[in-house]
């Protein structure tokens, strides 16, 4: 029998790290002068430290964490391919990261309806959500400065 907080937590720790991805690699592509490339860094951090809290917890339930993204990530994830969506254009990079943020959050929503999760699961869930809401916030509030 699996256990539901396990599969949870590695279905979201897949595409957290696709989102962790997206964010290196827009920071890998961007020079020094790109004026977001800090807070990028910052979230990208953010993911890495979530990752670790959800691999954690699923070992401390007896699973085997997941390590790498998504399979089918390539055709759900906005960060699929960076390098061709833009070069320094922070309007794509921001309308890249509005949508990975929301297909994040509407990932961890999806899994919080399931009534067999545990408190630490939801609370683990919960703040990956605010993370992705957080992210698409920001990624919207700074478009708005291109228009």
């Amino acid at each position: 029998m699996t256990n539901p907080n396990v599969d949870a937590l590695n279905d979201v720790t897949k595409t957290l790290i696709d989102s962790q991805k997206g964010y290196e690699k827009v920071c890998e592509i961007s020079d020094d002068s790109f004026a977001l490339r800090s807070k990028f860094q910052s979230l990208a951090a953010e993911r890495t430290d979530l990752i670790g809290r959800f691999q954690e917890q699923v070992r401390s339930y007896g699973g085997t964490p997941e390590t790498s993204g998504g399979a089918g990530g390539a055709l759900h994830r906005v960060w699929a391919d960076f390098t061709s969506l833009f070069q320094n254009d922070e309007k794509a990079a921001l309308e890249a990261v509005e949508g990975g943020e929301e297909h994040l959050a509407k990932e961890v929503a999806s899994k919080l309806e399931n009534k067999g999760l545990d408190q630490v699961t939801i609370d683990l869930l919960e703040r990956a959500r605010a993370s992705a809401c957080y992210g698409e916030n920001f990624a919207e509030q700074a478009e708005k400065s291109f228009s």
